[in-house]
């Protein structure tokens, strides 16, 4: 019976996830070829599945800032967006058998941070925003789920982040500090933690907030783990590798992987570090291993729905690995994929584009907003009497599409409209940004933080025109209270089925892996 709720509870869902802003009266063929897909996945995974059985590996991958309108975002970029035709691609995890809903609130704010979630995802307790692995009290240690499977399962544990591995979700899988900026007593903890693989990105602050202790790589190999930080040696990595980190040779934004859109050919992806985590955690125990993708939450917070997407789409991949293992060890693996928490308040729907969408458009973008940024400190280093707008708007147009208007009214001509030509408006706003972006001391006031968000001016006005222009609405540059999904396949998912708090996640994990925890 709990089978047969769930499927009716997942079809349920895709058939939400697949409703856009605009609609066909009869379902498309491609609708019926994605239903069969989703029951076909469904039943390669759970055909042969010991449903009482606790899960010998264990995938957890979250999606920082990832809710709803993120994941289906991804889903309309991929679909098809032509008129009596519309219709969504969707993502692997979205077919998966099991859906459920999640709240996210910590003790502090309906918008809670990253940190306070992560922690209550790990730990099963609220907590204050910036605070990781402590009780309400700031005081009492939370233990985490991957201690007490280290423990009393001997099961091996893997962390893998695509931003800073001390940074505060991976962080409150092996930390307990009263704030997240302690970059350094994290980093400490990580070496201490005796987990057996790390992977990702790099140390922030790695000699501490003043620079003068000494380097957490140092003390992490003095704790017995090779760091492995090029692209030969984190291949070569496997089972008898021991304790492992294993750094991403490229790194980007505050030493973090790059942005998937800007990624090279070659570059390790976010993928290649799951299934590296796989060759170092084999064994007879079992693993569990924590992937997040922290570049969809800076993406969000930059408004920048390409790179988000982009990096939902990578972070689909690496979920691909843990599906590809689970059809090899169907009766012993379980795979969650969720999120802490929603960032940007992104919409599918803006004011001045009604009923429409044109996620196309967004294939114009050939970079993130933080490569753009380099670019223009490139060109502005290279050009010492200062730049100009009209030397920068050729760049705008060649790596984002947008193009001056032409003063002619394309409609009242009967002329086809270019989507990308901006509107007198728009390019006002792209010209006032690149003013104050230009300037040595920003403008800081109410006004200013809603236009950019503490964010270059230029940039960030770029990504808000060709977003809206795509039908993509954003309402804030921080993180927001809208409730996340929980999908979830093979051993022991149907537990999370239906509608429940963030921290029923690690008391589900814990039913699930019959392990104990002290009140």
């Amino acid at each position: 019976m709990k089978k047969i709720l769930s499927y009716v509870l997942c079809l349920a869902m895709i058939a939400a996830s697949v409703t856009g802003c605009a609609s066909v009266d009869a379902k498309t063929i491609e609708q019926q070829k994605q239903e069969e897909a989703a029951n076909k996945l469904s039943t390669e995974l759970a055909s042969k599945t010991e449903w009482t059985k606790k899960p010998k590996y264990i995938f957890m991958f979250i999606g920082d800032g990832m809710s709803f309108p993120q994941v289906n975002s991804a889903q309309v970029y991929e679909g098809n967006n032509t008129y009596g035709e519309v219709t969504t691609e969707l993502l692997n995890f979205t077919q998966f058998p099991v859906a459920g809903v999640m709240t996210t609130q910590d003790s502090t704010s309906f918008c809670p941070d990253s940190a306070s979630t992560a922690t209550s995802l790990a730990s099963g307790v609220k907590t204050h925003s910036g605070t990781i692995g402590l009780k309400v009290d700031k005081e009492t240690v939370a233990p985490t789920i991957t201690e007490l499977l280290k423990k009393q399962r001997n099961m091996k544990i893997g962390v893998v982040s695509n931003v800073t591995i001390n940074h505060a979700t991976p962080a409150a899988y092996y930390s307990h500090v009263v704030t997240r900026n302690d970059y350094y007593d994290i980093a400490m903890q990580m070496a201490n933690s005796g987990f057996d693989y790390f992977g990702g990105g790099s140390i922030s602050k790695a000699t501490g907030a003043n620079k003068d202790q000494k380097s957490a790589y140092e003390v992490l190999e003095e704790k017995g783990y090779t760091v492995a930080d090029t692209k030969e040696e984190i291949l070569s990595l496997n089972k008898n590798s021991g304790k492992t980190y294993a750094v991403s040779p490229v790194l980007q934004d505050s030493g973090a992987m790059p942005y998937a859109i800007d990624a090279k050919q070659g570059d390790l992806q976010l993928a290649d570090f799951v299934k590296k985590g796989i060759d170092v955690l084999d064994n007879k125990n079992g693993f569990f291993m924590m992937t997040e993708s922290g570049k969809i939450d800076w993406a969000c917070h930059a408004n920048d729905a390409k790179s988000v997407i982009s990096d939902v789409l990578a972070f689909e991949d690496a979920i691909q690995v843990a599906i590809d293992f689970g059809k090899k060890h169907p009766s012993e693996t379980l795979i969650i994929v969720t999120a802490d928490h929603e960032t940007g308040g992104m919409t599918i729907g803006y004011a001045a584009t009604g009923y429409s969408t044109a996620f196309d458009i967004l294939d114009n973008q050939k970079m993130s907003y933080v490569a753009f940024n380099e670019l223009i400190k490139d060109m502005k280093e290279q050009d010492a009497d200062g730049l100009t707008f009209e030397e920068v708007m050729p760049v705008i147009t060649e790596n984002f599409g947008l193009v001056v208007p032409n003063g002619i009214d394309e409609k009242a001509a009967g002329l086809e409209i270019n989507p990308l030509e901006m509107t007198g408006g728009e390019y006002k706003k792209l010209q006032d940004g690149f003013v104050e972006s230009m300037k040595k001391d920003k403008t800081k006031n109410d006004e200013t933080y809603i236009l950019y968000g503490g964010y270059d001016p230029l940039s960030v006005s770029i990504t808000h025109i060709l977003n809206n222009k795509a039908g993509i609405g954003w309402t804030s540059y921080s993180h927001t209270g809208l409730p996340v999904g929980v999908f979830a396949t093979v051993v022991g998912a149907d537990i999370f089925n239906g509608s429940y708090d963030n921290t029923d996640v690690f008391n589900k994990l814990v039913k699930l892996t019959k392990i104990s925890v002290s009140k």
